[in-house]
């Protein structure tokens, strides 16, 4: 299926830009990771928005996974001393675990919209 025509595409975009998962339009965010109370544009209220550690989790094991190998191959090919390590990778990882986390947070609160999660909610088919 073409990316232009999965339903997901439009409500993962909308995430990673901060933006409101039903109009695509208001901010999702009051500052760098708060989220607002409501869209302004639509007026969906985003008290539905718990994110949790979910993003953090997904931004640590990216991130470590990239800046790790980054850290094994130049320590392979080029073996700098100690204090190059410290001074290129530890802010590299804080920058991009910083650039990350508010896209991450943004995408797990829009499919929490998507999917009408909830805290404690286990949807159940009776049929079973």
């Amino acid at each position: 299926m073409p990316a232009d025509q999965n339903p997901l595409a439009p409500l993962i975009l909308s995430g990673l830009k901060g933006r409101c998962p039903r109009c695509g339009k208001g901010r999702l965010f009051d500052g760098f990771l708060a989220v607002k109370p409501e869209c302004e544009n639509c007026g969906l209220s985003y008290s539905f928005a718990d994110s949790g550690d979910g993003p953090a989790i997904f931004v640590m094991l990216a991130v470590g996974f990239l800046v790790i190998g980054l850290v094994l191959w130049s320590e392979i090919y080029y073996s700098p001393p100690f204090w190059v390590h410290i001074v290129i990778w530890v802010p590299l990882a804080i920058a991009l675990s910083l650039a990350a986390l508010r896209a991450f947070k943004g995408v797990l609160i829009v499919l929490q919209y998507r999917h009408s999660a909830a805290e404690g909610v286990i949807k159940r088919d009776d049929h079973a």
